[in-house]
């Protein structure tokens, strides 16, 4: 007779874990979050300033989210993309109203799923023959196969060749570099407004500008990823509204649930007019209970103004970061940061030493370190995480120095 107390008290360990190695051992267990903080199975306190990388938007553990999820789970959970749900079709009109309206929603479960729509959309848009997508070095969009060919990193196409045909990848910000990619099998452009995984480097207004005006003269689509930095975390709704572009199709997802599994595939009304039914689909994408999370997310957003706290927020974390020493260069948008450290610091150790004091964030580069905190986050909350970061750096900046 197998004995389960055993098995579930046995020591998580590399040796151990009872997950796959994608992510490796995790360091320490969370059991409760509060507003912008967590606690460990042992009891202790950690500030949170990664929000489960641009997730946890409005707070850990969310009152108002929880209701409305138990509510639902109450009320109906599933029944399928045959029928429509009202929590689904509220969602759906409120992402299109803040995206400027004459556009549709597909519901995914994730932002790898998002990006496959619209690869999906493109290719059927772009007809027989142009199938290509454009993208750019330095980004990420997800792990799913083609959303990982999309990809512009090619370390982590290694050990998944051959992927799948029609993506090329060019310099970021080289508008010349990405005319010079578009032949007649083209059908799409696929651009983040703020190269996330890549580094936290933002585009400029010049580059969003001119890609558009070259989508217009080419009759391609341009597709933005809005996975990380959208609904908020730029200091404005979505991060290509900084650069006065209007995109045909806006990929989402991460914060629009708070946690929950939710993405979503916006593109304008005619664009989306070429999916007819069978050509996509998904079993839980907007379902009855992701939905309602989604609807009292975007909900509390829109009622505390989140691109203002963002930007105001923003501004604070990015001045008590410029005045560091130990950090040589801050850039993003609103509250999605990276702070490039002094030569010889390793960022990932830093990291680790922040995460032993009490502070989440993470190595977004060998060099830089990765700030994404709520956008409730509180003056003081910033004030502490600084006060932390400037005790670890001082130390890694001796060693440095040494």
């Amino acid at each position: 007779m197998s004995n389960h107390s055993e098995a579930m008290q046995a020591p998580v360990g590399l040796d151990h874990c009872p997950f796959m190695p994608t992510y490796g051992a995790p360091a320490v267990r969370m059991v409760r979050g509060e507003g912008c903080r967590l606690w460990d199975e042992d009891g202790n306190e950690y500030l949170d300033f990664l929000a489960g990388i641009a997730v946890v938007g409005v707070g850990h553990a969310n009152p108002e989210i929880a209701d409305a999820i138990a509510e639902q789970a109450r009320t109906l959970v599933h029944v399928s993309n045959l029928y429509g749900s009202v929590p689904g079709t509220e969602v759906a009109i409120t992402l299109d109203r803040l995206l400027g309206g004459g556009g549709q929603i597909f519901f995914t479960n994730s932002g790898a799923e998002a990006i496959e729509c619209a690869i999906k959309l493109a290719r059927k848009w772009g007809g027989h023959g142009r199938y290509g997508v454009v993208s750019a070095y330095g980004s990420f969009h997800g792990r799913t196969l083609g959303a990982l060919h999309a990809t512009g990193q090619p370390a982590k196409w290694e050990g998944f060749q051959p992927l799948p045909e029609g993506f090329r990848h060019v310099a970021w910000n080289d508008l010349e570099a990405l005319e010079a990619a578009i032949d007649p099998t083209v059908a799409a452009v696929l651009l983040e407004p703020i190269q996330g995984e890549g580094g936290v480097y933002p585009a400029t207004a010049e580059y969003f500008e001119g890609v558009r005006r070259l989508c217009d003269e080419r009759g391609l689509l341009m597709i933005v990823d809005e996975i990380q930095t959208g609904l908020g975390r730029t200091g404005e709704w979505f991060g290509f509204e900084h650069f006065g572009v209007e995109p045909d199709v806006v990929t989402m997802a991460k914060a629009l649930g708070n946690g929950m599994p939710i993405g979503a595939c916006w593109a304008k009304k005619d664009v989306a007019a070429v999916f007819q039914p069978g050509d996509h689909g998904t079993t839980y994408g907007g379902q009855p209970l992701a939905a309602s999370a989604a609807r009292a997310t975007l909900a509390i957003l829109e009622r505390i103004n989140a691109p203002q706290l963002a930007e105001q927020a923003g501004a604070q974390l990015r001045h008590s970061l410029e005045i560091i020493d130990g950090v040589v260069e801050v850039r993003g948008l609103g509250l999605l940061l990276a702070a490039q450290l002094a030569e010889g610091i390793d960022a990932k150790a830093v990291a680790g030493d922040l995460l032993s004091k009490g502070l989440i964030v993470n190595a977004v580069s060998p060099t830089a370190l990765r700030f994404a905190p709520p956008l409730i986050v509180s003056e003081s909350e910033i004030a502490q995480a600084v006060e932390l970061l400037s005790s670890v750096l001082a130390t890694h900046l001796t060693k440095a120095q040494s």
